[in-house]
């Protein structure tokens, strides 16, 4: 490779040699010089996909969601060209649902079920012990990035990896590309230089190969320029994009007059009431129909699959210097952590020109894993190897009223947040169970009559408890699902 065409300063090329990470010498020759693809004609068999993942949007956060203060007009556009999903799911947490994403594998089957920096040590204090979870994402699992650029195709990183160290970064898991990925989940500050210390702690973190921005630039619009910068590189070979936004995760940061817009918007009886917030949204959806919008100027909008996500349920917690919960999930209970359906529904939206329906709305139960098992065989990539925990979707993106062969959806977060205490949970068809592991407590809804899970009908439907309960149980020994254990140093507590 030849040597980078900038000058780098002498603490910046020390940082990068210490983490050991090569992305920046790639990332200078991707400016330089476009990717030449070995064989360069282009193959309209083989789609473009763009898969943009939101960090911590709740599924009710988009206009086309029934968001009431936020304002997502490129995002609802989309949703009208293609097809919303109602029930889609992810994990509760950002690194377990990332890593299921990109694998096709529950978080529960690789073990990585708490964000990456919550896995070194948990509570000490409460009565159990957390579950054991990795760090990183085994380099012996393949990614849909790996699948995909084994056929042929340009695979980037744009933005958030939270999936371990340096060892285990993109480029070590079938990225070409790794523009701003690390093993942080959040980002010091949402403005340029985005780096910083002290807002999580006393480690200094910061957001490479961003270097050169200006006072007043913001994270989500860079990471943007950076996303148009590798379609327009790509030349004639296929590119699967991975834009992974930081937004609306914390820190709750915008741009001012955004802020000032939707502050003079809110008014009494609204579920969503930061302005702060909704002004990271706007950004997102501006991102989005940047996206959009390139992809049509460049000619690419009819081969090109656009995937819109999001990681988990919105957080429902407070940030520094904000009042109030800083989202809503209404009319879903809780929010990221829990599993209930406010911390794991989430927005889906796929436009694949030539497969999907307009405008259509499909309310079959969809999980994150199904995205690896729908894109990898579209474009001949070679089947996973071992247990799969996804489908292929296909049959819905075609023909949304269908239905998939699939009895249940699973979850596991073995751990305590603010929202809840180490649970696992199943859904099959309308009804869910909750079991508690402090207690073995159980919850069961049905979320056709009850989607905001107010009524607990485990007294009286004992035997669907049974057989619910049964079903969990013998999930989590099929996929070695590591549970918490008895805190010894805490006694007395009531069960």
């Amino acid at each position: 490779m030849p040597p980078p065409t900038k000058q780098w300063s002498l603490p910046v090329l020390v940082l990068r040699a210490c983490l050991l990470v090569p992305a920046l010498f790639a990332a200078a020759e991707l400016a330089a010089n476009p990717v030449q693809s070995a064989n360069p004609a282009p193959d309209s068999t083989r789609p473009n996909i763009v898969l943009i993942l939101a960090d911590d949007l709740g599924w009710s956060d988009l206009g086309c969601y029934g968001a009431d203060l936020h304002e997502t007009p490129h995002l609802d556009r989309l949703s009208q060209q293609g097809v919303r999903f109602s029930d889609a799911y992810a994990m509760s947490v950002c690194t377990p649902s990332r890593a299921a994403l990109l694998t096709g594998k529950h978080a529960a089957r690789l073990h990585m079920t708490i964000w990456s920096e919550g896995s070194r040590k948990g509570p000490t204090n409460r009565k159990l012990i957390q579950a054991n979870s990795l760090h990183d994402l085994p380099q012996t699992e393949t990614t849909l990035a790996r699948r995909l650029r084994d056929t042929g195709y340009l695979t980037a990183l744009v933005g958030k990896w939270h999936l371990g160290n340096a060892e285990h970064y993109p480029e070590t898991h079938g990225f070409d590309v790794n523009i701003g990925g690390t093993q942080w989940g959040a980002p010091h500050s949402f403005f340029w230089p985005y780096s910083g210390s002290g807002r999580f702690g006393p480690e200094f973190r910061f957001v490479p190969h961003l270097e050169f921005g200006k006072a007043g630039e913001y994270l989500t619009d860079r990471l943007t320029d950076e996303a148009l910068r590798v379609i327009d590189h790509a030349g004639d070979k296929p590119f699967f994009l991975y834009l992974a936004h930081h937004a609306p995760h914390t820190p709750i940061e915008a741009k001012a007059d955004d802020i000032r817009y939707f502050e003079a918007k809110i008014r009494p009886g609204l579920h969503h009431r930061n302005a702060v917030y909704a002004a990271m949204v706007k950004s997102l959806d501006d991102s989005v129909g940047r996206v959009l919008e390139h992809l049509k100027r460049r000619g690419l909008e009819q081969n090109t699959v656009i995937i819109f996500t999001s990681d988990n349920g919105g957080f429902i917690g407070t940030d520094k210097g904000q009042t109030g919960p800083i989202t809503s999930n209404a009319p879903f209970r809780s929010g990221k952590g829990s599993l209930y359906e406010g911390g794991i529904r989430v927005p889906l939206i796929v436009r694949w020109p030539g497969v999907t329906p307009a405008g259509a709305e499909c309310r079959e139960p969809v999980v994150l894993m199904d995205l690896f098992h729908t894109l990898a065989p579209t474009v001949g990539a070679a089947p996973s190897a071992g247990p799969a925990d996804g489908v292929d979707l296909r049959p819905l993106l075609q023909n949304p009223a269908a239905t998939l062969n699939r009895e249940a959806l699973y979850f596991h977060y073995p751990h305590y947040y603010a929202t809840t205490t180490p649970v696992s949970a199943v859904r099959m068809g309308d009804w869910k169970l909750l079991e508690y592991f402090e207690n073995g407590r159980t919850e069961l809804f049905n979320l056709r009559t009850d989607p905001g899970e107010q009524t607990d009908l485990a007294a009286r439907e004992t035997a669907r408890v049974t057989a619910l309960r049964t079903k969990l149980d013998r999930w989590r020994d099929d996929v070695g699902a590591q549970l918490p254990r008895p805190n010894p140093n805490v006694t007395g507590q009531k069960k």
